[in-house]
């Protein structure tokens, strides 16, 4: 297996990557990073065991905008460390896992679970390996830096993360947001924050000349969003049975299956998310997650549709609010989507806001960015 420096060198002279300043630096961060892992295994099982609790690599934090290459070095790193003990994860999946676990622990024990749960997380793992980590949710919040402190600290597992934040915006104006600065101070004590903010959006360059909006339904529409989906996770359409879903936390105990979720895009069907009794919250929670939202089956709304058009237009609200990019294949054009009945002048302003989701400048915008 070769390693995460000369694979990524073998991209960029093959052509398939543009050669990048901050991305080389990351790649050679994480190439030391993978041999410092890799030394370790070296010696018996005791010497491994002082080494993973005295010499412990410091992990890798990644944050950029949307595009810039994160979750591909990531991939590259992951796919030629040459260790067993290793996982990746997408970070809600992750802390869902967590608070099923915790919630095992207490039904056994009524004490404190989280260094339990570090524990049970740590056994055959040595690097821990995250795509996308957003905070959104109080609860994970409140517990991550007592979480992250066991699993770094205690049981020496080394943290490698993408984000499209740097630490100090994680969480930003959440819910009593002291508790969760501690878990700021941790990441920047022990992992090496490396910004890959460079001027090229790579996934926008992917995309070409790909529209955003298709109509009407029908073979041909769901063809061009099937082929963003798949240009902006490099997911082979050949694997296409294969796409992984998740379970986005809604908060107050409550999830919302996701058909198909990888590397920051989500594909739901209008049915799924506007059918179905959903409020402001729920949309948000999709947008903070997702920098990229499919939605499939947008129907020409009538007054007998006013719940759905209402809820519409909540999720586009929050769309673009947060700046991510959506893709859709729909009855018919913005305009023509809900023209009379309830809030059907309203709508006018969904309309607008879905036009300029189309333009250059807004899909140039990064996830989350304001302005």
């Amino acid at each position: 297996m070769s390693g995460m420096l000369a694979r990524y060198e073998r991209l960029v002279a093959s052509g398939e990557l543009k050669a990048d300043p901050d991305q080389r630096k990351a790649a050679e961060r994480l190439s030391a990073l993978q041999k410092d892992l890799e030394a370790e295994t070296s010696g018996g099982l005791l010497s491994q065991f002082f080494a993973r609790k005295q010499n412990q690599p410091r992990g890798v934090y990644m944050w950029g905008g949307v595009g810039r290459g994160k979750s591909m070095l990531m991939d590259l790193f992951v796919n030629s460390l040459g260790i067993p003990e290793k996982r990746r994860t997408h970070f809600h999946e992750f802390m869902l896992e967590v608070d099923r676990m915790m919630r095992a622990w207490r039904a056994k024990d009524p004490g404190d679970p989280i260094a339990k749960v570090a524990r049970d997380l740590a056994q055959d793992v040595r690097c821990l390996a995250f795509d996308e980590m957003v905070v959104t949710n109080t609860a994970d919040a409140a517990i991550m830096a007592r979480l992250f402190t066991a699993l770094i600290g205690d049981e020496g597992v080394t943290i490698v993360t993408t984000s499209n934040r740097p630490p100090h915006d994680l969480y930003k104006d959440g819910l009593n947001r002291s508790l969760f600065l501690p878990f700021i101070d941790l990441i920047e004590a022990e992992l090496d924050v490396l910004e890959l903010d460079g001027p090229v959006d790579y996934r926008l360059d992917r995309l070409g000349d790909l529209a955003t909006w298709h109509t009407p339904l029908g073979d041909a529409a769901t063809a061009q969003v099937r082929e963003a989906f798949f240009r902006l996770t490099d997911f082979k359409p050949e694997d296409a049975a294969n796409v992984p879903s998740a379970e986005l936390d809604l908060g107050g105990g409550r999830t919302l299956h996701v058909p198909k979720s990888l590397k920051g895009v989500a594909v739901f069907s209008f049915k799924r998310l506007c059918s179905e009794n959903r409020g402001a919250s729920d949309y948000l929670a999709i947008a903070r997650a997702y920098h990229t939202v499919i939605v499939v089956g947008i129907p020409q709304m009538g007054p007998d549709m006013r719940n759905e058009a209402i809820r519409f237009t909540k999720l586009v609200d929050a769309l673009y609010e947060q700046k991510v990019k959506l893709f859709a294949t729909a009855e018919a054009e913005p305009e023509n989507l809900y023209q009379s009945g309830d809030g059907s002048f309203e709508f006018e302003r969904t309309v607008s806001r879905l036009k300029e989701m189309q333009s250059a400048d807004y899909m140039a915008l990064g996830h989350g960015e304001q302005g």
